[in-house]
Parts: C-alpha cells; structure tokens; sequence
C-alpha cells in the first residue's frame, strides 16, 4: 500500500491555509493545494497495515475514532500514489457519497487512528481525499449515473443535509423514485445554512444537486413537512418516508431579560443569516457584528464558525466562552493512541482571533451569569468560573467579572429534534427527544417509516450523517423489495 518505505522518506505536509491577516477579508475558501507530485508523495506515506485502524470506526472509552464509512483507505492511498487517479476516486466512492463535503468539514476520525500516528504523523488522508474528488469532477468523471430500472417505489426523504441526501442518493441508484423535501429555499441543512461559505463554499452543494437531479433525484425546496404538507398526506403518496430533519432545537440560557432582549441569536440563527446576506449579495448584514463587543457561548465548531464570521463582519471584539477546562496541548498518558486524541485544537476561527486581536479569545471553565442592559439594550454581561463536581456544574465563589458585550451568540449544542415534525408523524421520541428506533435499526415506531442523521443519533459530524443515510436507505429498501443489495 502506498510505497514500502514512504512513511520513512516523505514528511507529513497538510494543505496550506491562507495567511489569517489576508482569509479574513473575504469569505473564500482558505486552504491552498499541494502539486499532484507532493499529494502522490503524501500518499505514498500510508504503510502496508495488517490491520487498518482509519477505516476501522473503533469506539475506545466512549468516543469513536477511525472513519464511519469505513472508507478503503489504503487502497485509494496506494491507487494515488500509483497515479491511478480515476480508479483511486472509484474506491473511494464505493463507500462514501459526498468526499467533496467530508474533504472539506470532517474532522478525519481516520487520521486519528492511523498508524503513523501512534510515533510520528500521520497520512494526509482527509487532503487525500479531498485531492481526489476534486480531480474527479475537473476531468470529468463524475457523470450522472441513471439507473438502468426503476423499482416503482416512491421514497420520501425529509431534509436535504447530508443524512437526507445519502439515503437519496443510495435509494435512487438502486432503482426507486426519490423526492427530497426541504423547508429552505436550497438544500444541504446545515451544509447549506449551518456551515459559513469559507469552509464550505456553497457552489460545491449547488453543483452536487445538479448531478443528483441529473441522476434522477427530485428535490422540492421551500416545502416544510407538518405544516405545508401533512404528514397523513405524505405518507399516503409514498411507500416509505425517512425522517432526516436534523437535530435544530437550540439550547438556550436561563437569564433574566432573556426573551427581551433583541441582542442574544442563537448560533444556527446568526450563521445562517450571514450565509443568505452572502448569497444575495446584500450590502449590509441582517445580523451585524461590525463594530461590536461580542460574546459566543460555546467552544465547539458552531462557535468556532461564529468567531471567523464575527471576524469577517468587522467586530470590535469577540469573546468566547467554553464551560469546560483547557484541554493539554499533548495527549495525557491516559489518553494514548489510538484512542480519539483529546488535545487543545485552536481552529481557524481561534488563529484569526490571534492575528486580528492578539490574543486566544477563548476563556475556560466559564459561563454567563447575568445580562447587563442599558435602556433595554444589551451592554455587557457577567461571567462566572464554574466547575463540574459529580457531574454537575458549581459556580466558583468570588469570580464574578463584567465584560463587555453588544452582541451575544449562543453556541452551546442542541436539544434533538424540533417538536412540530415529531408530532405530526407521531413518532417516538427518546428521552434526549431524537426519534426512537431499536438498537442497529432505523424503522421508527410508524411502519414504512425511518430516520437517520442527527434526528436519530442526536448532534453529530457530517460523516456520522452520511454513515447513518447509507444504514438506513438499506433499511429502507429491505422494507420495500424484501433484501437489498445495498451496504
């Protein structure tokens, strides 16, 4: 796999980012790519493993690493390296539906397991795979692949991100009739809406749909499902429906003045805001943080996307608040590979912060106490250390402090589920409030009626949503011709 001494002759080397100081005056894509002789070099890095961890998915200690879609990670490697470029990409695409979203947003759990990595650095693999279906859609390979018979089924899907859109594009190669309904006026969910065009430019779902449609997928957009249509009516038009809406109920602060004051967005709100003003071309932004002091509550990606975006609109100041202690820079003893590494990650949206305001904007173990108005006007806030003992959070006496804020963003997670397509189907919930499905099974507790993505696991990555997709559309088609040959 790869060359036999690669690991040994060629140094790790990532695709570059753009310089922080230049990225932040645009909402480009950042990250500059390596020749086709330094990515075959890259490739040629990956070892002729007995056992391939990147692929493998272990879950170690509650927390997954290797790749969900067990990727054939060494075989694309080795056809890279080769310069087998449209073979590599045909391995690659055997188990994963959209490389182009994954290469760009996925936190390559594959990496983290990769044997490289247990002495040294490992293989570039989400580059690698990025790099190969880029070269697919430039040379042409990728080509509307319609298939020969259709079954005479009817799937609905319900919900466009990247769950919604495997379990599509799955169903509709194997033969079935596939219409995709989204209440936004585009699709992707959070790919779309959720994700700022600088990670992921928008023009890469746009051009994945039009090969979709290609294919024969029907996407119906700005049509939202318990209220424009009833579910009773959905269901009766199709033979089955997957439930693939995502997990969009945000979790709110308990504050006084809470609901009154106009200055507090949650964090899918305000990203999604941005992206729509970006997309129109508008000349002001609908929610501003030009010239502002403003405050993200959340360490995660959402408040790490919330940060470059602030960083692009002009803020004054941004401040973000995390509510656990610093991870260390270097894996704890306790913490050894191949174990998901749970070191300190300063993002890009952290890096920039740096260059723009000179210092890391993340403060730890911290949370907001008390809003602080002026006229009705949000003005600063109070924090409070804070701390878990036995589970459960305690503020720390004596750490009050007031800092500025005008604008104050809420990233901390997500509740499941919303409530309104829930009902209308008449699903069961579990207690985190995402729908309820047995064990290793996506039917719900409706016959004919399935689920997937951050609906069914609660919160995830893209690439959980797209594993999930591809579970359930096998599940789905089972129900509909009684065995599937899909995996």
């Amino acid at each position: 796999m790869g060359k036999a001494t690669g690991f040994l002759e060629f140094e790790r080397c990532e695709d570059a980012w753009v310089p922080a100081e230049t990225r932040i005056k645009d909402f480009n894509e950042f990250h500059t790519h390596l020749s086709e002789e330094a990515r075959k070099c890259q490739a040629g890095r990956c070892m002729a493993c007995g056992v391939p961890m990147c692929q493998s998915a272990l879950r170690l200690k509650g927390m997954v690493t290797g790749c969900p879609l067990h990727n054939l990670i060494p075989e694309w490697n080795d056809e890279i390296w080769s310069g087998h470029y449209e073979h590599a990409l045909s391995r690659l695409l055997k188990t994963s539906n959209f490389p182009e979203f994954t290469g760009r947003v996925c936190p390559a759990l594959c990496e983290k397991a990769c044997i490289n990595g247990m002495n040294g650095s490992p293989v570039t693999i989400h580059d690698n795979e990025l790099f190969l279906i880029e070269k697919g859609f430039s040379e042409g390979w990728m080509k509307p692949r319609v298939p020969a018979l259709r079954s005479g089924k009817k799937v609905a899907v319900v919900g466009s991100g990247p769950a919604g859109l495997a379990v599509a594009d799955q169903l509709n190669h194997r033969g079935h009739s596939v219409t995709v309904f989204e209440r936004e006026d585009e699709i992707g969910g959070l790919l779309m809406y959720g994700i700022p065009n600088m990670k992921l430019d928008k023009k890469v779902i746009v051009r994945r749909r039009k090969l979709m449609e290609a294919e024969g997928v029907t996407f119906k957009t700005g049509c939202d499902i318990g209220k424009d249509i009833s579910f009773a009516e959905l269901k009766e038009q199709f033979d089955a429906v997957a439930l693939c809406c995502g997990a969009k109920k945000p979790r709110d602060l308990n504050l006084e003045n809470r609901e009154s004051c106009r200055e507090i967005h949650f964090a899918v709100d305000f990203l999604k805001s941005a992206t729509r003003d970006l997309l129109s071309g508008s000349p002001d932004w609908t929610i501003s943080a030009r010239d502002l002091n403003v405050v993200i509550v959340g360490g995660g990606d959402t408040g790490n996307d919330c940060l470059g975006t602030c960083i692009r609109q002009g803020a004054k100041n941004v401040v973000q608040l995390e509510m656990l202690p610093k991870p260390p820079v270097e894996r704890a003893p306790d913490n050894p590979w191949p174990e998901w590494p749970k070191v300190l990650k300063t993002d890009y949206g952290q890096q920039e912060a740096i260059a723009v305001f000179g210092a890391d904007p993340r403060v730890y173990e911290t949370t907001v106490k008390e809003l602080v108005l002026e006229e009705g006007k949000l003005k600063a806030i109070k924090t409070v250390q804070v701390k878990f003992e036995n589970r459960a959070l305690t503020e720390i006496p004596d750490t009050v402090k007031e800092i500025p804020c005008d604008l104050l963003i809420i990233a901390a997670g997500f509740l499941g589920c919303e409530d309104y397509v829930a009902n209308d189907s008449s699903v069961d919930l579990t207690k985190r409030n995402t729908v309820a499905t047995q064990e290793n099974s996506y039917e719900t507790s409706v016959p004919g009626v399935f689920t997937a993505g951050d609906m069914h696991r609660g919160q995830s990555l893209v690439v959980w949503a797209i594993s999930e997709g591809r579970h359930c559309a096998a599940e789905i088609d089972k129900f509909l011709m009684g065995y599937t040959s899909l995996t």
